[in-house]
Order: structure tokens, then C-alpha cells, then sequence
């Protein structure tokens, strides 16, 4: 695996020194402050790749950009409204001034309205950190009392519904309006983050637009795309939802192996694969992370790395970011999937036999606590989750060559 690091540009609390002292081997980035829609010319993408490639002292990094994360999909595109075919034209337009610029790898997701989700962005773990987490009960409060959404009683059980108006009356006025920035914070990095009033806005335009109809959505975007990826030499990447089930209503079209099955045989080309999010897959318990790379992954074109603590393996619900190598994701079987698939490509001479990887998220430890980064992008839980992937892939490798 190629060792990389996801950084938001020059305000990220994670320097260019910072991430050579961490010993990774290429960037994943993104223009997070160009509009989405608009397009990605070769002036906003030379500076950022002179940023990445320039130390504080003003000598070479020796990095590169080497992973778009992300070239967002427009709500436009995601529901075939308003100026979506414009979004789409503009898409490829940014795609070729991507490739111009070297840079092959572009993830992408199609989550309506909220992309990632969380109730709590530095939920307090025993050992004094903290991390993300998403609890459904809290979640339930939410979309019912806060949010108010129509027919939500609809989604929940009678139970739930009781425990949740229970959770709800117990919240300080400053826990439920801290609840509501947590759930609408949005794409890390982006400039744009909702209101109330906007994703209620949202979720009206979303009426009548199920599963099915996302799905074909997606496979409608990528007929426009694909084949200028291929002429391009570009490999695109669809990252999971997060979670990997509905939320207010809304549907989800990438939570599961059979999701991922759908849209690579509706558009069956090497240049649209898959980004294996081992945190939102694993958040699920009927994902098998193992096998769906075993499976899959001769589509996988970029991996997300990290683990999830789920409160019940009996149900999809609540569950909290993990260290790396300690949740319910068996992250050692993961990776050993992942250094055969590696072992797969260079044999039959692939130019891809060495997939980037990047150590996902990460527990707020030491001094992450009064840093203020991007929330699940800490420095040091980081630099300590990549310290652990990257023994597993040492000692893994060593035993594959017989060296142990």
C-alpha cells in the first residue's frame, strides 16, 4: 500500500512538515473552497500542488498530490435537477485538468443532502481523548424534536421514540444546539455546512426519490464520466455512506458488498472502482470487510483505513471510532486481503499494484486536544493509527516472504 495523508490545505492544523515527520509518501487533497459545481481550473490545482510540495522553510517536500478527495458530486446531479447538466459538463471539465496535472485517483460519494454523519464530534473516551460517534437514540431526538422532520415517527419504533422524547427532554439548550451542528457539519473541509432550515429544504426536494431512483442517478453520472476517466487514464472511486444505512428518509445507495456489485456491473470498467472505507462499511455488522476485498477489490482504487466500535452486533445502531487495530473491523485480516490483492496486480503487470491508503480518522490524544482540527482528522491519533497499520503490513509482509 501507498502510504498517504489527507490534508485541507494551508489552514489544516497538520503542516507539510508535519506530515514528511510522519513518514507518509503522498497527499490526498482537495480545492474544498471552489464551489461545488464549479470547475477546478489548472490555476486553483497548481497552487495547491506547489503548497503540498513546498516545505516551511521554503525547500521541496518531496510530496505530491496523489489522491482527490474529493470532487464533490452536486445535489443537482444527485437528484437530475436544476443545473445538473451543466454540474456534469463542469465535472469533466475539472477531470481534465486533473489529469493534466498528474494526479490519477479521484474519490467521490453520492450520500444525499448530508454526506457523513455524526451526533458527537469529541465524544470523551475512558482514557481522556476523544473521537466521533454516532448514536442512534441521540440521532432519533434529533430528526424528531429538532429537527421536526415530516413522517419521521415513521421511522422508529414505539420504544424508540419514548427513549428518544426521554433523551431529548434531558438535554441542556446547549446540547441540543450542539446535537445540530454535529449532525449538519457536512463534508470535512467544506465551505458550505447547512442550516435547519436548509436540510428541511433539502429533504422536500428529495420527496418521491427512492433507492432506486438514486441508484439510477449514480449509474446516469457515470455513463457521462467514465469514459473520459478512461481516455484520461483516470481511476474513480465511490466512498461508502456513512453510515451505511438511511437517515431522515433519505435513501442509501452505497452501504453494502450488493451495492457496490449493482454499480460496478451497471458501468463495468476498470476506471470506476471503489473506495473501501473499512469505518463506514464496518459500521454495519453484516459487512465483511475480508471478503469484500477478496471479492472486489481488483476495483478497489483507493482504501480509507480505520475502525469502529459498535454498541450491539445484533442490529445496525450506534457505534464509536475505534483505535485502528482495536474494534469491530478485523483490520489485520483486511490488510492481508489488501497485500494479496497488491500481489494480484503486479503479477499480471498492473500499473495500479500499489493502491493508496490513507489512516482514516483518528482519536483526539495528547496534544490533538487543543488543536482545533477538522473534526476526526487529529494529528497525532492519526500519526498513531498509521504507526499501527503499518506494523501490520511489515509483519504481515515479512510472513507472506517467509522472512518469519
Amino acid at each position: 500500500m501507498r502510504q498517504t495523508w489527507r490534508w485541507f490545505g494551508p489552514n489544516d492544523t497538520a503542516s507539510v512538515d508535519d506530515m514528511l515527520q510522519s513518514g507518509v509518501e503522498g497527499v490526498v487533497s482537495a480545492l474544498h473552497h471552489v464551489p461545488t459545481g464549479e470547475v477546478w481550473t489548472p490555476e486553483e490545482i497548481g497552487q495547491r500542488q506547489n503548497e503540498i510540495a513546498t516545505r516551511r522553510n521554503g525547500e521541496a517536500s518531496g510530496l505530491a498530490w496523489e489522491v482527490v478527495e474529493s470532487l464533490p458530486v452536486s445535489e443537482g446531479i444527485k437528484k437530475q435537477s436544476g443545473d445538473w447538466r451543466t454540474h456534469i459538463a463542469n465535472y469533466r471539465a475539472s477531470m481534465e485538468n486533473l489529469a493534466q496535472a498528474g494526479i490519477e485517483v479521484i474519490c467521490y460519494n453520492f450520500m444525499p443532502v448530508l454526506d457523513w454523519t455524526r451526533t458527537d464530534l469529541a465524544w470523551r473516551l475512558p482514557h481522556g481523548g476523544t473521537c466521533m460517534r454516532f448514536d442512534l437514540l441521540d440521532f432519533a431526538a434529533f430528526d424528531l424534536f429538532v429537527l421536526g422532520r415530516k413522517r419521521a415517527a415513521a421511522d422508529y419504533s414505539a420504544e424508540m421514540i419514548a427513549a428518544a422524547e426521554a433523551r431529548f427532554v434531558g438535554m441542556s439548550d446547549a446540547r441540543k444546539s450542539q446535537l445540530a451542528n454535529n449532525v449538519t457539519c457536512g463534508l470535512p473541509g467544506a465551505a458550505e455546512h447547512l442550516t435547519l432550515e436548509g436540510v428541511r429544504a433539502h429533504l422536500s426536494e428529495y420527496d418521491g426519490i427512492h433507492a432506486q431512483m438514486l441508484r439510477g442517478h449514480l449509474v446516469a453520472f457515470l455513463e457521462e464520466v467514465v469514459p473520459t476517466a478512461e481516455r484520461l487514464g483516470l481511476r474513480l472511486c465511490c466512498h461508502p455512506d456513512d453510515p451505511p444505512f438511511p437517515l431522515l428518509g433519505l435513501p442509501r445507495i452505497m452501504s453494502t458488498e450488493e451495492d457496490y456489485r449493482l454499480i460496478l456491473e451497471a458501468v463495468d470498467s476498470p476506471a470506476s472502482g471503489i473506495t473501501l472505507c473499512s469505518g463506514s462499511l464496518g459500521a454495519r455488522p453484516d459487512n465483511d470487510l475480508p471478503g469484500m476485498m477478496r471479492r472486489l477489490g481488483h476495483r478497489v482504487h483507493f482504501l480509507h483505513l480505520r475502525n469502529v466500535k459498535r454498541d450491539t452486533d445484533d442490529r445496525i445502531g450506534s457505534f464509536f471510532e475505534s483505535e485502528h487495530l482495536d474494534g469491530d473491523v478485523d483490520m489485520v485480516a483486511l490488510i492481508a486481503e489488501i497485500l494479496k490483492e497488491e500481489a494480484r496486480r503486479k503479477a499480471d503487470g498492473r500499473q495500479d499494484s500499489q493502491i493508496p491508503m490513507r489512516p482514516d480518522h483518528g482519536q483526539d490524544i495528547l496534544d490533538d486536544l487543543g488543536r482545533r482540527s477538522q473534526p476526526g482528522y487529529p494529528t497525532i491519533g492519526r500519526m498513531k493509527g498509521l504507526a499501527e497499520l503499518r506494523g501490520a503490513m511489515r509483519a504481515l509482509g515479512h510472513a507472506a516472504s517467509g522472512r518469519v
